[in-house]
């Protein structure tokens, strides 16, 4: 019943308009604005530290992440965990023995294989999602789920189910508040990407012979030991364009970005060969391979450019001309400032951000800094404005309720129950970050559903079976909250049992919108 009660309340109160106005004193709900938008919430604590070192400091901090360190229960839960470690390849290996064993329809080698895909899958989520919950460096988590979603890879394909890991540590994370040209770079040439929109197996419908200094995948293949078994090749299917239609439509230029299908195609040709080899990725670590015998070499006509062969470097001038180009400027600053500021962003800050990346030569860091330091992110009427999605949700809400938070499941769960599974997007534009996208009466019966669970302490979070504690303190919850509760929200709570306030809050539309 009192999910019931819960579901009407926050439906109801989302009718309303809920952006928030400046209070007196103004600096607390600008670090709470801060907390929210910079990252996922509010740890209890955090409001007091973040008003006391000032907004302007926490955000430079937050822009220069190797500033902060790692608290030391953070660090040994990460070392815990293999899909952490570099090394890449290495959960690959496991996967692809699994898999072979499991081709002989033994019963015990088939489980096996699903005990190592449940492996990988439970110590990927457990690696993102404990770091987005206790990790001081906030806004480098939202940044590499922001990159991740955006060069989006699905992990229920094939083999990519054991590249994620790799990909987010490798292609992903250190990138995050780099240069987006070594971001492009990184993720052109991940094996989770190659695979994913199956350039791996992109070749000329004509092959010419590779000039003798070429790095082939046959270079690659002889100097790798495969006990027993034939050495595996992407089979060449001919030229293939979904990596290059995403890579201009959605990773640089944009739907709007000026380019033809015959675009297309070139593109697509200057990158044929551009692959790697499964069982190279597994014994050696080595992942991106140019394959020379695949590439087509011949001219190309691309965007007005005479592309000449050059084998690999085709595919870099392509990266380093789409990276530098005025639409991707607008198209990445379009979505940084959609994510940050409104679902409709400002055009004038839109603008601004576009000419800083350009001016900057694509500076992330420097892109964000305009960002956080405008006007408009701190408009009264950006304040709220925004809807969380589930992820922003669930994390959220796990930070604010104080958990020391060491099995992840319950959350890996709650995020598939509310539509938005942790690495299960299967299209490649990603998650949308909208309002309209996430807001329905099933998805809040849902959200209210989970946090009504989560505040009574129901939820095994510190342990399994074990659940995390007796239930959430709503007065210390108020104090974490702080300002993001309104006084509506608060008189509503607090005409309720105590045992139900904290849901109460949680469920609130104060909560659900940042």
């Amino acid at each position: 019943m009192h999910r019931w009660c819960c579901s009407l309340f926050c439906l109801g109160l989302l009718g309303a308009s809920h952006a928030a106005t400046l209070d007196a004193a103004g600096e607390s709900q600008r670090a709470a604005h801060v907390l929210n938008r910079l990252g996922y919430g509010p740890r209890p604590g955090d409001l007091a530290r973040v008003s006391a070192m000032g907004i302007d400091r926490y955000i430079d901090a937050q822009l220069d992440p190797a500033t902060l360190p790692l608290p030391e229960n953070l660090t040994r839960a990460l070392d815990a965990l293999t899909t952490t470690h570099p090394g890449a390849g290495r959960e690959l290996a496991a996967f692809l023995a699994a898999r072979a064993a499991a081709r002989d329809d033994d019963v015990g080698a088939k489980r096996e294989r699903r005990e190592v895909i449940a492996r990988i899958t439970r110590e990927t989520a457990q690696a993102r999602l404990v770091r987005a919950i206790d990790s001081p460096r906030q806004l480098e988590e939202v940044m590499t789920d922001f990159w991740f979603n955006h060069f989006n890879v699905f992990a229920g394909k094939g083999l990519d189910r054991a590249l994620i890991g790799d990909y987010e540590r490798d292609a992903i994370r250190p990138y995050a508040l780099g240069h987006f040209r070594d971001l492009l770079g990184a993720t052109a040439k991940a094996p989770a990407m190659l695979f994913y929109l199956d350039n791996w197996t992109s070749s000329a419908a004509t092959q010419a012979t590779p000039q003798p200094t070429s790095p082939t995948v046959n270079n690659v293949l002889d100097s790798v030991p495969v006990a027993g078994a034939r050495k595996p090749k992407a089979r060449a299917t001919g030229i293939n364009e979904n990596y290059a239609r995403e890579l201009m439509e959605l990773h640089t230029l944009g739907v709007d970005g000026g380019y033809s299908q015959h675009d297309v195609t070139e593109l697509a040709r200057m990158l044929t060969g551009w692959s790697f080899v499964p069982r190279a990725l597994a014994e050696t670590g080595r992942g991106f391979v140019f394959d020379a015998r695949r590439h087509d070499n011949g001219d190309k006509q691309w965007r007005g450019h005479v592309i000449h062969p050059q084998g690999q470097q085709e595919g870099e001038q392509a990266l380093d001309i789409l990276a530098a180009h005025p639409a991707t400027a607008r198209h990445l600053s379009f979505q940084l400032a959609q994510y940050f500021v409104r679902d409709e962003p400002p055009p004038a800050l839109v603008e601004r951000m576009a000419q800083r990346y350009l001016n900057s030569g694509g500076d992330i860091r420097a892109v964000l800094h305009l960002l956080f330091h405008s006007p408009e992110f701190m408009a009264p009427e950006t304040i709220g404005a925004k809807f969380k999605t589930p992820y922003q949700f669930v994390v959220s809400a796990a930070r604010a309720s104080g958990y020391s938070v060491t099995n992840v499941a319950p959350l890996s769960a709650a995020l598939q129950q509310l539509g938005m599974p942790l690495f299960g997007c299967p299209t490649p534009d990603g998650y949308k970050n909208t309002r309209v996208a996430w807001l329905n009466p099933d998805a809040l019966t849902r959200r209210i559903a989970f946090v009504t669970t989560l505040a009574s302490g129901r939820l095994p979070l510190t342990g399994m079976p074990e659940p995390a504690s007796a239930g959430i303190d709503a007065r210390v919850l108020r104090t974490t909250l702080g300002s993001v509760i309104t006084p509506r929200t608060m008189a509503v709570t607090n005409d309720n049992p105590p045992a139900m306030q904290a849901a109460l809050l949680l469920g609130s539309p104060d909560f659900m919108q940042h």
